[in-house]
């Protein structure tokens, strides 16, 4: 009897397992579905562009965000077993590692500080958050926190796919 509690329990363990890894790989395929070219306007009304794509053989997302501020920025998306994960290159100079909530009709992708490398004393500021919400196939919105001490600084941008990207 005690055997057989033990084995169940090991069962429903790795079901449980099995079913948070499908649904950090459901957002992942969901998040993956911003593949394209987007434009659109920061808060300050500049343009700019991300684009996103597959690479490292569909394990990772690649965004790049073209025309804010003097340097472009990357950010990769990839998973780490059961959880979803985005690493940002930050014209600060750091690299913050964040892990994803998603909303239950995975339509928003909340990204929390888990981690960085390169936050220094001379640069302790760097991205705390981000938020990618998807309204439709053709539009998204993309909410960044910058974090420098006690301050905050937001950044929003409301983002078009690009003709031919659909």
């Amino acid at each position: 009897m005690k055997t057989s509690r033990i084995a169940l329990t090991l069962v429903l363990l790795a079901a449980s397992v099995a079913v948070a890894q499908s649904d950090a790989k459901k957002s992942f395929d969901q998040l993956r579905a911003l593949q394209g070219t987007w434009t659109g306007k920061n808060a300050a009304g500049n343009v700019l562009t991300v684009d996103f794509r597959d690479t490292a053989g569909g394990s990772a997302l690649l965004n790049e965000i073209h025309g804010q501020g003097p340097e472009n920025m990357v950010t990769m998306f990839n998973l780490d077993n059961d959880r979803l994960l985005m690493t940002h290159y930050c014209s600060a100079g750091n690299q913050p590692r964040m892990v994803a909530s998603v909303s239950p009709d995975g339509k928003t992708f909340t990204f929390n500080f888990l981690d960085a490398t390169n936050i220094t004393p001379s640069q302790p500021g760097h991205m705390v958050k981000a938020v990618f919400t998807v309204v439709d196939a053709n539009h998204h919105t993309e909410d960044w926190t910058f974090k420098a001490g006690d301050k905050e600084m937001h950044e929003h941008f409301d983002l078009q796919r690009s003709a031919g990207n659909s």
